[in-house]
């Protein structure tokens, strides 16, 4: 078995003891993504919707480094800040996912890093 990090300057560094994600093998396991605009390194502007694209672009970009993508995900969790943007997050979700459907789980939370409103990971496999 081959453990390998896996960084990539397109989504936000770690802001903590951790990797973006590591490989087993053909096993991805992404750590969780918020609403970080990677250049500037804060929380992008414009609500839910704003942070759920960003979010997705950023778990995306990590995928990618990964040598995977939306397609080979086999399953996601949602941490919610407030439950009730989940319709939001459901249909942005959809939209960028495309045909993609991973098992999924999503938690409502008291609280996120850097005041976020969504936390996203994921476990793939490697294209």
């Amino acid at each position: 078995m081959k453990i390998k990090q896996v960084t990539t300057q397109k989504a936000p560094a770690a802001i903590g003891p951790y990797s973006q994600a590591m490989r087993l093998d053909t096993l991805v396991f992404c750590s969780g993504q918020i609403g970080l605009d990677p250049l500037r390194g804060e929380l992008v502007d414009g609500g839910i919707e704003a942070e759920t694209r960003q979010t997705l672009a950023n778990l995306e970009a990590v995928l990618t480094a990964s040598k995977s993508s939306f397609s080979s995900v086999l399953r996601m969790t949602v941490y919610l800040l407030d439950l009730a943007d989940f319709a939001v997050v459901n249909r942005i979700y959809a939209e960028v996912l495309g045909e993609a459907r991973p098992a999924r789980s999503t938690v409502g939370v008291a609280a996120l890093p850097r005041g976020a409103r969504i936390e996203i990971d994921a476990i793939a496999s490697r294209d």
